[in-house]
């Protein structure tokens, strides 16, 4: 079993579907206690599991035997739950090679397994004057989930430990405590405790560390300064001073995997029908509108109206999701610009593009228009785009494909082209999904074909696709075939 600790939109249902399954929660939040009749320690947690920053999904980071065991929980929810591995957990030591500059910090290809990771280092972390080219060795200080446009930040200094304790190159004692009196008692707990952080570290205590009591403390101190050893040696160089971190030298040869990987990460796309799952697992600890989930993660200031509704009456478990009143709220409206964000399968985000919300109904059903520039042709059509087509399409709320016809100038219809995809969502800014490579096409003449079938077949060969969600798209396409 594996010792969790829970931050974000999602906290609550994962922390219900975490105690169901036998996990431990610990450092929970005020209001995760106050729903829960359970005990929630205060050891550090083997497991982090925090919403990603754009709350589209969640990432879980840290020992790997203890993500093994909580993985599935977090992909269950729906079938539209994608996960991928991280290859820039918190705390991995990785080489690389700036290959830009920009105002404030360097741009760093990272050596990872599939050589494919970009990070981002801010001049301020690092001792050395950096410049393209170089040759770097760095730690990651906090990750990026794949589908985002953000890359994981780096620094060219050490820093090790948990949720209580963590060390890092210096002297003294630092203490992230907003509390005076709290911070004065942890000044001198080292004092107390009788440990000493290696030669050339000081401890950082952090804000969990109130709450803790001395055998925690004294057992995260210890991990803390085991970690910093073992980390230490890993990464230094002949070469280099003792940290091993920052510009090497020319000659020095990057390692084509991790320096040093204290932690294992993956993150969570989280898709409709997962956001309605957790949405069920909520209802289990406290009161849950239909499309809790669902309207949190489309905009950073529905979370307090969302509350409010719940703590002035009990939805219905049955109801229906009130698409029409979450849109007036917090749009689209009519004359929006609207993104078409298309999610890849392998965790890749691409934008198709940015239209004009031509109408809205009550059923969840959005109307896009998009005008086209010339040059090439349409996939899956074989029709050249010519300057000044528009581009139709519908997406319905919840789902499972969406058209788009292409229309000439005149209003000729040149083609349509139906995505297969997770089911879609309608957020204020861009509507959302993954595409699940099989589609369906009808030509000018009437013809309607399917298409990329091998595509899916592809992907569920590499594990980007589980099986139950490729035999969904499948059906969907057949289904789609035969109405066109």
């Amino acid at each position: 079993m594996a010792r969790a600790r829970v931050r974000g939109i999602y906290a609550t249902a994962l922390t219900a579907r975490l105690l169901d399954a036998g996990h431990e929660v610990v450092d929970a939040s005020p209001p995760i206690r106050r729903r829960f009749d359970a005990a929630f320690g205060t050891d550090p947690p083997e497991v982090r599991i925090e919403t990603s920053g754009d709350r589209q999904g969640v990432g879980a980071h840290g020992d790997p035997d203890a993500l093994g065991a909580v993985r599935d929980l977090l992909t269950d929810a729906g079938r539209d739950a994608l996960a991928w591995a991280d290859p820039t957990p918190p705390g991995a030591v990785l080489d690389g090679k700036v290959t830009e500059t920009l105002g404030g910090g360097a741009v760093v290809r990272l050596r990872t397994a599939d050589d494919t990771a970009e990070g981002y280092l801010p001049y301020g972390s690092v001792e050395d004057r950096v410049e393209t080219g170089d040759r770097v060795r760095v730690q990651v200080r906090e990750s990026a989930a794949p589908w985002t446009d953000r890359r994981p930040e780096l620094a060219g200094e050490l820093r090790v430990g948990g949720d209580l304790v963590a060390l890092e190159p210096g002297s003294g004692t630092r203490v992230d405590v907003r509390d005076d009196e709290a911070a004065r008692e942890l000044s001198g707990m080292l004092d107390l405790l009788d440990l000493d952080p290696p030669d050339g570290w000081r401890a950082v205590w952090r804000p969990a560390a109130v709450d803790a009591d001395t055998e925690a403390l004294t057992a995260g101190l210890d991990a803390a300064v085991d970690a910093a050893e073992e980390l230490r040696a890993a990464v230094a160089t002949e070469d280099r001073r003792e940290s091993g971190l920052g510009v090497l030298d020319d000659s020095s040869r990057l390692r084509d995997a991790p320096v040093a990987a204290p932690n294992a990460g993956f993150w969570v796309w989280l898709g409709r029908e997962s956001r309605f799952g957790l949405d069920d697992a909520r209802r289990t600890a406290t009161a849950t509108m239909p499309g809790h989930h669902r309207v949190k993660a489309g905009a950073a200031d529905a979370s307090a109206g969302v509350d409010l509704a719940e703590a002035l009456c009990e939805p219905a478990a049955d109801a229906e999701f009130p698409f029409a009143v979450v849109t007036d709220a917090f749009g689209p409206s009519e004359g929006d610009a609207l993104r078409i964000d298309h999610g890849k399968p392998d965790g890749r985000l691409i934008t198709l593009g940015e239209g004009t919300v031509t109408g809205i109904d009550s059923d969840g059903t959005v109307a896009v228009e998009r005008e086209m520039t010339g040059g090439g042709t349409y996939d899956g059509l074989g029709v050249d785009r010519k300057a000044g087509d528009v581009a139709e399409t519908s997406l319905k709320e919840g789902r499972w494909w969406y058209p788009t016809t292409y229309r000439g100038r005149d209003g000729t219809v040149r083609g349509t082209y139906v995505n297969v995809c997770t089911p879609v969502e309608v957020f204020p800014d861009a509507a959302r999904y993954v595409d699940l490579h099989v589609d369906v096409v009808k030509r000018p003449d009437g013809e309607v074909e399917r298409v990329d079938d091998d595509e899916l077949d592809a992907a569920v060969a590499a594990g980007t696709v589980p099986e139950p969600l490729a035999e969904k798209a499948r059906s969907v396409a057949s289904a789609l075939e035969n109405a066109l």
